[in-house]
């Protein structure tokens, strides 16, 4: 097949929220519906992925009546939104048979055991519906689209991780066969395992589908539209001052992503930045919002933002031989690799290690093994606060500026220097809201007490 240029490309990801109601989709449309060339990556409407994880948690557990009821609701949203969005009775007729085909599957499951390979079945129905919704809905307002179905060319390998050179490699023969279309539509967060099997790239996936066609395609800019105008400075539900943070660099978003900013997903940075396409965050709300650009543009001496990551249960790990401290550290990490607890914050002397982790599924096997060879105390409902930024110490002072703005609470954990661009600071939970409210008016110079 001819090879064609993508590098003038948008990828354009609308999550749930975006394609929640009638109007929201016809929003959405007029946004994808300009002259530049587009991959468009759709969500679930907003609530059904929740739908199809309550159907799926019914049928596990043996209530067949309960899936079925709760079915007949889905079934009864997207008859509502079709009656909502589609003026021909060509479209509604399509649109219904199409829903109708998914509805009558997801009833197929109430004589088998359900396994996760059925549950992932079932969770894919969301997306599919979303694409060929929105591929109708074009072809009624007069324009054309293609749908390039993610199931034949996203896909995993045997460690679960997308394969990259089979992805790109699909994808591009995939588009090739539509040679005079310059819009695509596609699904998000699913795909196939190394097995063939339908598998997904777990919740907050869609954003990785952007991110991973983007990377693939090489494309000129990948926007992740919410209902937002961008990532903010710190976080909303807690400080009556937030704004938009207009520039950030892979790095800082990342950090920000992990330590709980929610508008982005964690997975979706690294194949955007490793192929160095800009990441853009914009409202489908409010077009015309400047949103959030991530990029490999660092501005020098800037703190961008803070986020909070809550649920973290912290450990001091101290070795019961202080005197031949030899082979600590690395028993102290083995462990935790043999328990697969990944660690948020460490700081480490020859003797002593504290840490802090938010999975607690394996705690006390984890804290067992520990005690064999070490004294260790646990902290619980404590919180990691991100400050993120160009922290890197030889250009900036701004550490001190934390520690002014958190002077008085009481700090069970302070970690620098991992990385150039986050400062983390470990508290308990209780403090939350008065740290970020302090640092907001430290950092940002914004009183914000509520």
């Amino acid at each position: 097949m001819e090879k064609r240029s993508y590098s003038e490309y948008y990828v354009m990801k609308f999550g749930g929220s975006s394609v929640g109601t009638p109007e929201r989709i016809a929003q959405v449309a007029k946004l994808i519906g300009t002259k530049d060339p587009k991959v468009v990556v759709l969500s679930a409407m907003g609530g059904v992925t929740n739908m199809l994880v309550e159907i799926s948690g019914y049928y596990r557990t043996g209530n067949v009546q309960g899936a079925l009821m709760l079915i007949d609701q889905l079934a009864q949203k997207y008859e509502e939104t079709i009656d909502g969005l589609y003026k021909s009775k060509e479209s509604k007729s399509d649109a219904e048979a199409f829903v109708l085909d998914k509805m009558d599957f997801l009833r197929t499951f109430q004589d088998e055991a359900f396994t996760d390979f059925e549950e992932k079945q079932v969770l894919a129905i969301g997306e599919m519906i979303s694409v060929h919704m929105m591929w109708l809905y074009l072809r009624e307002t007069g324009r054309s689209a293609a749908k390039i179905p993610a199931l034949d060319y996203m896909c995993t390998d045997k460690y679960g991780e997308p394969d990259l050179t089979q992805i790109g490699s699909k994808l591009r023969d995939l588009l090739a066969c539509h040679p005079e279309q310059t819009l695509f539509l596609t699904e998000g967060y699913i795909c196939k395992n190394a097995y063939a099997e339908v598998d997904n790239l777990k919740r907050g996936g869609s954003d990785y589908t952007a991110s991973l066609v983007g990377a693939v395609l090489d494309a000129r800019e990948i926007q992740i539209w919410t209902d937002i105008d961008g990532l903010h400075n710190n976080d909303p539900r807690i400080v009556n001052h937030t704004e938009p943070v207009h520039k950030l660099h892979f790095s800082e978003a990342a950090e920000l992503a992990y330590f709980g900013a929610k508008i982005l997903h964690p997975s979706c940075i690294l194949p955007a930045q490793m192929a160095n396409i800009p990441v853009r965050i914009l409202n489908t709300m409010d077009p015309s919002a400047e949103g959030t650009l991530i990029s490999n543009r660092i501005d020098e001496g800037d703190i961008k933002a803070v986020a909070v990551k809550d649920g973290i249960t912290a450990l001091r790990i101290i070795s019961n031989r202080r005197l031949v401290p030899l082979g600590f550290l690395r028993k102290v990490f083995e462990t935790f690799e043999r328990h697969q607890t990944p660690i948020d914050v460490v700081a480490t002397s020859e003797v002593a290690v504290s840490l802090g982790i938010d999975s607690t599924r394996r705690l006390e096997e984890l804290l067992a093994e520990l005690r064999k060879f070490s004294t260790v105390s646990v902290d619980e409902e404590m919180s990691i606060i991100c400050i993120a930024g160009d922290l890197n110490w030889k250009n900036t002072d701004k550490e001190g500026d934390i520690v002014k703005a958190l002077e008085g609470i009481p700090i069970r954990m302070i970690t620098y220097g991992g990385s150039n661009h986050n400062v983390s600071v470990l508290i308990r939970t209780q403090d939350k809201e008065q740290a970020l409210v302090r640092l907001n008016d430290r950092l940002f110079g914004f009183s914000t007490q509520q």
